[in-house]
């Protein structure tokens, strides 16, 4: 049996706002530059393509309206151009890449917060929809389903995904564990307007650990940050957005190894990318005190059902061929 060790790295910066090409073009450096560093495997943001919706947080509905528009404009589906791109460039660079994206779906009023799963060989292996936005989030995005909670075997081992607050779900996140998880991405937004006794830096780091100290795994976290440019864009519309989007200790990105202590400096608020090494055999160790998917567990007590089945939005049902023969 094999235990792979290989360097990961992880972003922490800030999309081309609304702009799919140029954050592309940014993702594909931050990839060619991660494999000369050699890296085998590199996380992006949650929603990095091509942007986050801030004025759900503070705008009206009403006046958010036009820059939903322009997200939706700006969304992709997975067969876009744009994701061949960076197919393309996971390939050439020999590296797996998890990236968030705004996922365009079939009905204008359709977007979703989507991870993609894309493995050294270029192949987009597997994608994951939020299963549910948060808070005001919930004027944008729609709802994922339980056929995007999977893991994905790669080879650098079987790596989950989950975005931001979902981190939190705990039965979510089980169910990640319980298909043997061994490096979960966890990819966040900077989110300054979050209430003002709530650091959110210091949040990410709190779910990320206690995803890995309970599943005995790591957890490679990545966040956006908010650029200069963002908040210019929305300053017609918020004139003090510099004192809602500009607060300290919103951001962090880095690694959490098996016994939930953070690897190396993360970086907090700060742009750029921080790499670790990973070695899957760390986490046989933590498993023989706390191995909650084999001896500490009571699976005869606790029982989890998990509806993988996609949504269906409508069945078509067509009798008339029946009733005619009859």
């Amino acid at each position: 049996m094999e235990f792979p060790k290989f360097k990961a790295a992880t972003v922490q910066t800030s999309p081309v706002f609304l702009n799919v090409e140029k954050t592309v073009d940014k993702a594909i450096s931050f990839i060619v530059e991660a494999s000369k560093n050699g890296a085998q495997l590199i996380a992006f943001p949650e929603v990095f393509v091509a942007g986050y919706p801030y004025w759900n947080w503070i705008m009206t509905p009403v006046q958010g309206s036009k820059w939903y528009e322009q997200l939706y404009k700006n969304s992709v589906a997975v067969s876009d151009p744009a994701i061949t791109r960076i197919c393309e460039a996971a390939k050439t660079n020999n590296i797996t890449v998890v990236i968030g994206i705004n996922e365009r779906g079939d009905s204008y009023g359709e977007i979703y917060n989507t991870n993609l799963i894309i493995d050294n060989h270029g192949k987009l292996i597997g994608k994951h929809r939020k299963l549910v936005p948060t808070w005001a989030e919930k004027l944008t995005w729609t709802s994922g389903d339980g056929s995007s909670l999977k893991v994905y075997k790669t080879k650098i081992g079987p790596i989950g995904t989950l975005a931001c607050g979902e981190n939190t779900n705990t039965l979510a996140r089980f169910t990640l564990l319980s298909q043997g998880e061994l490096i979960h991405i966890a990819n966040y937004i900077s989110l300054p307007v979050a209430p003002p006794d709530y650091n959110m830096a210091e949040a990410i780091k709190i779910r990320a650990a206690a995803h890995s100290f309970e599943g005995k795994l790591f957890t490679i976290v990545s966040c956006s940050t908010i650029s200069k440019e963002i908040v210019d864009a929305l300053r017609p519309d918020v004139p003090n957005v510099d004192e809602l989007l500009t607060r300290k200790n919103s951001a962090f990105s880095g690694f959490i190894g098996p016994n939930g202590a953070v690897i190396g400096e993360p970086l907090i608020d700060d742009e750029g990318m921080v790499y670790a090494d990973i070695d899957l055999e760390k986490c046989i160790q933590p498993k023989q005190m706390h191995d909650i998917l084999g001896h500490y567990n009571r699976f005869d007590i606790f029982d989890l059902r998990v509806n993988v089945a996609p949504t269906r939005k409508i069945t078509f049902i067509d009798n008339h061929d029946d009733f005619n023969k009859k």
